[in-house]
């Protein structure tokens, strides 16, 4: 009993007899004698040859097939970039391939993995292809990045896009932000030199000038907080409450020079640094609103007797030019019976003397009960 297999062009044929391995068969007609159990597995050319049964090293030991094929070995550090007539194809992972030498002209590039940096060996556009066997960072513009393999470390990165193989040797960046940063001391209490218990809030912005320095310190803000804690309790502990309360831009002045200093050895600098507020026990200040209330109450006084003062003053000098000058006397009793009349709402006259007569009865009177 006879089966026709036909295989075209683009195809290659295994034979087997009683499932083994027999041999290769060509491009068109063969009789598969299935009384001798024959069969034929059909192989397109444009695939990887990929038997179905058996190891790939078994089909290798018939020499018309080796001579078919193009083998290639992809160790356990490597990968393997596989192009067909020039054009890329596919990566292949740590193992043996074989590809038939009929589909056209096989060349490949071999990438040892234990030097994970992909940059510059293959192009931007190939690389988006192979994002999948690659670590891909980004470094923005306002950071700095700092290349480890297995932990030790290589360079620094300035910003961009970088590419690393996934592989035996493991490649991580540790970024630093350079941008401007806050850093807050909220309600810490602190002791005067005249022993007064308040609680400080004082801000500050500081960057990154030296980012290589950073990489020595665990915790950089839990590291600045602590000196800015140390720096603030010195300044103030050597102050009385009333030195801080009027010198508060001199004491914040101060601590932003020391946080300069100690920031220059994490490889910060500190831009600003201002006291935000001073909150006192509640005892404290009552007593210094009364001290306050006082001081006011004093000035007002003050005020008011210096007014008292320059207005007995004045009227001593009126009353001496008046004392000297009698049209004067005469012109000011006027002017008061004047201010007098604008308040009357009538004045009578009688018939028995003149009008002006009258009117300097009541000026004189007027003038002799002032």
């Amino acid at each position: 009993m006879f089966k026709m297999a036909t295989i075209k062009t683009g195809e290659r044929g295994l034979l087997y007899r009683r499932g083994s391995f027999a041999g290769l068969l060509q491009p068109g007609t063969r009789q598969l004698n299935l009384w001798r159990g024959e069969t034929a597995e059909i192989q397109r050319i444009d695939l990887p040859f990929f038997p179905a049964d058996g190891p790939l090293s078994a089909y290798l030991q018939d020499q018309r097939l080796a001579q078919e094929l193009e083998v290639v070995e992809v160790a356990d550090e490597e990968y393997v970039l596989r192009y067909l007539d020039g054009r890329f194809e596919a990566l292949l992972s740590p193992g043996v391939y074989a590809f038939w030498k009929a589909a056209g002209t096989h060349s490949f590039k071999r990438i040892d993995t234990r030097n994970p940096e992909a940059e510059g060996s293959l192009s931007p556009e190939l690389m988006q292809r192979l994002d999948s066997y690659l670590h891909v960072i980004e470094i923005e513009s306002w950071e700095r990045g700092f290349l480890y393999y297995d932990h030790m470390f290589q360079r620094e990165l300035g910003p961009g896009r970088y590419r690393f193989w996934k592989g035996p040797v493991k490649a991580a960046v540790k970024k630093v932000d350079l941008r401007r940063q806050q850093l807050d001391l909220l309600g810490q209490e602190m002791m005067t030199a005249d022993k007064i218990t308040l609680r400080l809030n004082f801000a500050s912005q500081y960057r990154i000038s030296n980012p290589a320095l950073t990489l020595e310190v665990k915790s950089l803000p839990e590291q600045l907080y602590i000196s800015m804690q140390l720096i603030l309790r010195d300044l103030i502990s050597g102050m009385t409450l009333d030195a801080l309360l009027s010198s508060r831009e001199e004491t914040a002045a101060k601590a932003l020079s020391g946080l300069l200093e100690a920031g220059a050895v994490y490889g910060v600098e500190f831009l600003s640094g201002g006291i935000k507020d001073i909150i006192l026990p509640g005892e404290i200040r009552d007593i210094l609103n009364t001290v306050l209330l006082a001081e006011k109450k004093a000035q007002a006084n003050l005020i008011t007797r210096r007014e008292e003062t320059a207005s007995t003053r004045s009227l001593l000098n009126t009353a001496r030019l008046m004392e000297e000058n009698a049209t004067l006397y005469r012109l000011k009793e006027l002017e008061v019976l004047e201010r007098l009349f604008e308040r009357m709402g009538s004045v009578s006259l009688d018939s028995g003397s003149g009008v002006l007569e009258q009117l300097t009865r009541i000026a004189g009177g007027y003038g002799n009960r002032n």
